[in-house]
């Protein structure tokens, strides 16, 4: 698959998990690699860009036993985003696969 389509939805799919609940970094790639093949490490630049621009936040957390683990949480502006981004996301590739399937064109 072109890079650039998956380039182009990645933090959008990172916003989509944590809009269900709150994850930590390799809960995320983990999650993300079995639909989406990505190379390790792709996630976590993501994550210091949205933190950076205020849409998520982190804390850590021991729930699993083991050390802490730190976990990334939407911010409300995070949410808002998301809602937007998916909105709009979806518009657009609706019209790309209407344009697709038109064999007219």
């Amino acid at each position: 698959m072109n890079i650039q389509y998956k380039k182009g939805v990645l933090e959008l799919c990172v916003l989509s998990l944590l809009f269900r609940r709150d994850c930590y970094g390799y809960e995320i790639s983990e999650s993300l690699s079995k639909r989406i093949d990505i190379a390790d490490g792709t996630v976590y630049p993501i994550l210091r860009k949205l933190k950076s621009d205020g849409l998520v936040t982190t804390y850590l957390s021991e729930e699993s036993g083991g050390p802490p683990r730190k976990y990334y949480s939407l911010t409300e502006l995070g949410r808002r985003t998301y809602l937007a981004d998916r909105t709009d996301y979806l518009n657009f590739a609706s019209t790309v696969e209407s344009i697709l399937e038109d064999e007219t064109t």
